[in-house]
């Protein structure tokens, strides 16, 4: 049996994406244990994955790097087969390159990649989708087609939020973490302006982005 390790600790929109690896390697390895490692606050969005053996988590806000530390000792100790990298920052190559796995794939971006066995190249404005970019990491292992990412909401996930689909509605994610992704808290408001008569607006996002969907509201 495999044990794949597919790494991606940044934010939320990236793990969605990266579960489109996790699809596919299932598909191509129905008896395979496939392993994910994420940043603390986003193990909520795997909890009932049915393809994940076990969800790691990295705590990057307390003791970021003791953390690092334990959390690459962990993944040596779990003897990987394939270890796959999606992200490109020298603290995920650490934890590739010291892994021990079989095979340690990852962009070429990353600072570390002289060390892994298999590195493609990550670009940006070839019209390419992100998810198209991550399957080149596992084109070898099974073909060139990504798969669609794909998340598995328990059934009181659906329960909860069946009071909020009883009219039409838009969802809207007016926060980033990065400044330069944010749309001023004006624009959200006027676009808010334009269709608040005719359906419900849903302001999205996180406990850190509450005080700025308040601000909009």
């Amino acid at each position: 049996m495999k044990k794949f390790l597919v790494i991606q600790t940044a934010f939320i929109g990236d793990v969605i994406l990266a579960t489109s690896i996790v699809e596919k390697l299932i598909q191509f390895y129905p008896e395979s244990q496939i392993d994910f490692l994420l940043r603390k606050g986003n193990e909520g969005l795997l909890e009932n994955h049915p393809f994940i053996n076990e969800v790691l988590i990295w705590d990057k806000k307390n003791k970021k790097y003791d953390n690092l530390k334990q959390i690459t000792k962990q993944v040596a100790r779990s003897r990987y087969d394939v270890v796959i990298n999606l992200q490109r920052f020298a603290s995920s190559g650490l934890i590739t390159t010291l892994s021990g796995a079989k095979q340690k794939i990852g962009f070429k971006k990353n600072p570390l990649s002289f060390s892994f066995t298999k590195k493609v190249e990550h670009q940006i404005g070839n019209g390419k989708h992100e998810i198209e970019r991550n399957q080149l990491l596992i084109a070898e292992l099974t073909d060139s087609r990504p798969s669609k990412p794909k998340l598995y909401p328990s059934n009181k996930n659906y329960e909860d939020v069946e009071q909020y689909k009883r009219q039409e509605y838009v969802c809207m994610a007016p926060t980033s973490v990065w400044f330069t992704k944010q749309l001023p808290k004006e624009k959200w408001i006027q676009l808010i302006h334009t269709i608040k008569d005719k359906q419900m607006i849903y302001l999205l996002g996180g406990k850190a982005d509450l005080e700025q969907c308040e601000e909009i509201k």
